[in-house]
């Protein structure tokens, strides 16, 4: 796992391509996947490209303050992916807008509303940030995963754009230790500066919000994803975005799981910069357990 300075920096350049939604009509887009992907459309990525997409769309001054996603469909990492918005709503304070991406002439693999608005002044308040462990006495995740190379997929084997600090062993291939545990921290940022432009870092911010998100439903029944035991996928995802921040600098991002039942998990996480809330996330996810192992994280299954 090279984790090199030129490397880092390289996948952080890819990744701001792939948010650089390439521009067909007023209100279309293209974009691609990456180079190095799961077997299916990483789901924070379109997040992420679908959300770039928007504020391509949207006029300034106003910034996302929620998006609501749902995948639809598993996405192809090889065919492009068609974006278009739809403006349903433009008032005095807010923009809402649509955004269906589609492959595979019109077969619609995600949809996402979002919501914009012009900020503006009122009461505030924030939850503490919980106490965890300095990110940086903290491993990278290539010291969890290192010892499980030949059983993880390319995609985190060749490295990702976000650097990852686990407060505790990630539940990606054992077992964790912590097993009963609901809550899970880790501390992520990009891994190389990102210029302040007009939704990018609320866009990587998306990207990685995906990345992890139902990790305590496996850490509170002591299942691992890529352990031969789960297949998983996740439904539907939502963020609200409560303040500005960096994110080529520390968060912490706090999860918990209120419930899984009837096959659905379902978990949220706040992020927190400098000690205040600036962002949270929620996702539904199914989770089907198997009897025996193979490649288990996958958008395929669903019905």
């Amino acid at each position: 796992m090279n984790s090199g300075p030129d490397n880092l920096a390289r996948r952080v350049a890819e990744l701001r391509e792939l948010l650089d939604v390439h521009r067909s009509s007023p209100t279309t887009f293209r974009a691609r996947s990456a180079s190095r992907s799961l077997p299916f459309v990483f789901g924070g990525q379109v997040a992420a490209q679908a959300l770039a997409a928007a504020y391509h769309v949207v006029p300034e001054p106003r910034d996302v303050h929620s998006l609501h996603a749902c995948f639809l469909a598993p996405g192809d990492p090889s065919v492009d992916l068609l974006l278009d918005v739809t403006t349903l709503r433009e008032g005095r304070s807010f923009s809402t807008v649509r955004v269906d991406v589609t492959q595979h002439d019109g077969r619609n693999i995600f949809a996402m509303m979002a919501s914009f608005h012009i900020r503006e002044s009122g009461v505030e308040h924030s939850l503490d940030q919980p106490d965890v462990p300095d990110p940086e006495t903290l491993p990278e995740l290539s010291h969890w995963l290192a010892k499980h190379r030949d059983r993880l997929p390319a995609w985190w084997s060749g490295g990702q754009p976000i650097d990852l600090r686990y407060a505790h062993e990630p539940p990606h291939v054992n077992p964790p230790a912590q097993a009963g545990a609901s809550r899970q921290s880790v501390w992520l940022r990009a891994y190389d500066s990102l210029p302040r432009e007009r939704g990018l870092h609320e866009c990587v911010l998306t990207y990685a919000s995906d990345m992890n998100l139902l990790d305590p439903v496996l850490l509170r029944h002591g299942l691992s994803w890529y352990g031969g035991h789960v297949r998983a996928a996740s439904l539907d995802h939502s963020i609200w975005f409560h303040d500005q921040f960096r994110a080529d600098e520390w968060l912490l991002y706090d999860q918990t799981t209120p419930v899984a039942r009837h096959g659905r998990i379902h978990a949220r996480g706040e992020f927190f910069q400098r000690g205040r809330v600036v962002a949270a996330a929620s996702q539904e996810g199914l989770l089907r357990i198997i009897p025996e192992g193979g490649y288990v994280l996958s958008r395929s299954f669903r019905s």
